[in-house]
């Protein structure tokens, strides 16, 4: 299966010269469909892309801070969904381009690849459109992209009982430069967790692994995020605060440890832009295997997603702690 932008890339093969790096591709089989992969490498900052492309035997470079070891003279570039993200992506590749370097920028139409005309002006480049097709647009990029600044941590403060936590963000990741309204009303529901192993899943900026620690510091806490970017800025958080916990990239749980008293989550339901309830079917059920007998998953969830029924028919059943503008606490405790 391939993704619609994936789909539009095969259709302009012609375009893709020499040595080719595709930069944030999407979680789907298109490493395996290109001709010449021994020319193609791959930058991404997702577990589950890397795993891909690396099983279809493509260099990867799966890092906040990559370092190329080879210069190429094609780029195609996946449009992020955070706009910011972008300048930051692009300069952290442009020491790896030839000085004739062709860049292409592939998006979805509901992805907001239409704004990237106005985008590229304001950061000084223009955004040429090529094709358009499986509504998706395909753009080549130029101008100077040395001008462009690489991302850095924006930071921002919360206060929790009168404790104040700095927290570290990047573009790209789930809750940078504020607290979303969901994990906001998820950590007034955390009171049960006082020891043991904790994972926050889905991580993102370190909001909840953090709130944990400092609020319960007997936990034995772990974080992981799918995303390198969620990593480094759990990493920011934690070393800002003064507070200790293991931060991993993984695509699902982490395989370590073997158990966890406490799982807490304010989990993705989205692939790319699409809502996608095998994540959460898959997250659920994995925390049904890594809890130990009474231990417990709590999370948060908007109110119109299914995910009382998933819970139900893994662990049989799940109380309600919370409703509230627009989104469910769901605690579930393994027998």
């Amino acid at each position: 299966m391939l993704a619609n932008t994936s789909q539009l890339i095969m259709r302009n093969l012609a375009d893709l010269n020499g040595k080719v790096l595709f930069v944030e591709p999407e979680a789907d089989q298109l490493a395996r469909q290109l001709p010449a992969l021994n020319t193609v490498s791959c930058f991404t900052t997702d577990a589950a892309v890397k795993a891909q492309w690396q099983q279809a035997g493509a260099t990867v470079y799966f890092s906040t801070q990559p370092h190329f070891t080879e210069q190429f003279d094609t780029v195609v570039v996946f449009y992020p969904k955070s706009k910011e993200q972008l300048t930051g992506t692009l300069s952290l590749i442009h020491s790896a381009l030839t000085a004739e370097a062709n860049i292409f920028v592939v998006g979805d139409n509901k992805g907001g690849i239409k704004s990237l005309v106005a985008h590229a002006e304001k950061i000084g480049l223009h955004a040429h459109k090529l094709d358009n097709a499986k509504h998706c647009l395909w753009f080549s990029l130029t101008g100077d992209l040395s001008t462009q600044l690489p991302s850095a941590f924006s930071t921002f403060s919360l206060t929790f009982s009168q404790q104040s936590l700095t927290i570290c963000s990047l573009p790209g990741v789930f809750n940078h430069g504020k607290l979303d309204k969901g994990t906001a009303l998820l950590l007034q529901h955390l009171g049960h967790i006082h020891d043991g192993k904790v994972l926050d899943f889905a991580c993102g900026a370190g909001i909840i692994g953090a709130y944990l620690k400092q609020q319960a510091p007997k936990i034995d806490l772990y974080c992981s995020d799918i995303s390198a970017l969620a990593v480094a800025a759990t990493t920011a958080t934690l070393q800002a605060n003064n507070l200790t916990g293991k931060v991993i990239a993984a695509d699902g749980l982490p395989t370590e440890p073997t158990l966890f008293k406490h799982i807490v989550s304010n989990p993705p339901f989205h692939t790319g832009i699409k809502t996608d309830y095998s994540i959460s079917e898959t997250f659920i059920a994995q925390s049904v295997q890594r809890l130990q007998s009474g231990g417990s998953l709590t999370l948060v969830a908007n109110n119109h997603l299914a995910y009382q029924t998933l819970l139900e028919q893994a662990f049989g059943k799940v109380t309600i702690l919370a409703r509230a503008q627009g989104f469910i606490i769901y605690r579930a405790i393994k027998a």
